[in-house]
This record gives C-alpha cells, structure tokens and sequence, in this order.
C-alpha cells in the first residue's frame, strides 16, 4: 500500500501514518528510558532531532542502495534500527530489518517495541563477536565503536558487496585516518543534517590489509 507523502523526517519523506509510527515510538522510548537508560537523561528532551531525525537520514544516506536485508549492531533504543524498520515499512517493504543487541533488558524493549508498532523484525540478544555471520547487504551502528572496530564487524556480518553506513561525530576524519592503517576500504562522507562537525560515513569494498 502507498501512501502521499505529507511530512519529512530527517529529509525523508513520509505519510501521516509513518510519521504517527514514529510519534508512537517516541512515546514508547520516553515510557522506557526512566527504568533501563535508552538514551541519556541530557538527550530525552530532544529526542526527535538527536536520537529520531538523526537516524532517518543514516536511512537516507543508503536509500539508493539496493538491498534486501539490513542489519543494525548493538540496537540499545532502537537507533538507528527500529527507526530503518519504521520507515521501511513504508518505503521499502522487502527490506528485512535485523536489530543485534546484547543487554537484555533493552532486546526485550526492541521486540516489544517492534510487535506494539506492527514490525516484522528479528532481535537477537547476542555479542556481535560471537553472533553467526549475518551477511547483510546493508550494515549499520551508531555511537558505538571506533570506526577500526566497527570494519571488523563489518567484515564479519556484512556481504563482500554490500555497504557499512555508520553516523560519526566530530572526530571522524581522525576515526578514518586510524581506521586507515589497518583497513582498505571505500569511503563517501556525506553531511550530518543534525549536526554541522558530524558526517554519515558510507563504506563498501572493505578489506583488511595482510
């Protein structure tokens, strides 16, 4: 089913019924942080602009991406992961959403989460070390690990064709340049609508150096 769409989040564009998922989510995070911590009590006020919109546009970043399934490492709130499923719903419906979290107390929130907002997607409760090769063709975390650490992940759960999208904050050029000695790989470093130092890096063709 298509939906007009009537309003934008972080440059996507989507229904009414999108945007109230996403309003419905929200609320859902705000219910939640007080008791396991989603996001930073200094955050909660702006949650839209800083934990929402900011992850719309890591979808937005890799919206012409042919692909099938995604895969978001270490989840916590949902960010960018159940936002992705929320707006895929609508935008990409054969996209199969994979939310990867090991706090249990926050697998549970995804999931019931994830049946409040009608969302067909798989949680696992596992340390992305130890969990089975996803073989994703799209990959994604955010405000999780040095980018070095995050390419190793990627080589283990992303497809030898598919694209890594991680949101990096100021120091990005500095998390390239590190991740560089260790690492070959392709790299489009596409503005942070939400914030002017940060970037959304886009990454394909990663290969550690022997």
């Amino acid at each position: 089913m298509s939906h007009a769409a009537e309003f934008s989040v972080g440059s996507v564009d989507v229904s009414r019924e999108t945007f109230e998922a996403l309003q419905a989510y929200e609320a859902l995070v705000r219910r939640w942080t007080p008791a396991i911590n989603l996001v930073s009590k200094t955050s909660v006020d702006d949650l839209w602009t800083r934990h929402i919109a900011d992850s719309a546009q890591v979808f937005a970043a890799v919206s012409a991406v042919a692909a099938r399934s995604w895969v978001d490492l270490g989840s916590g709130g949902g960010f960018p992961g159940l936002v992705v499923a929320i707006l895929a719903k609508e935008l990409r419906p054969d996209l199969r959403v994979t939310l990867v979290e090991s706090d249990l107390r926050k697998a549970t929130f995804l999931r019931q989460a994830a049946q409040a907002l009608s969302l067909q997607v798989a949680v696992h409760s596992a340390r992305i070390e130890s969990l089975a090769p996803q073989g994703a063709d799209t990959l994604s975390a955010r405000a999780l690990a040095p980018l070095r650490d995050l390419l190793a992940f990627a080589e283990r759960h992303l497809r030898k064709d598919g694209t890594a999208v991680f949101p990096k904050g100021a120091r990005f050029g500095d998390e390239l340049e590190e991740a560089r000695k260790s690492w070959a790989f392709d790299v489009d470093t596409k503005p942070s609508l939400s914030d002017s130092e940060a970037a959304i890096l886009v990454i394909r063709n990663i290969h550690r150096y022997d």
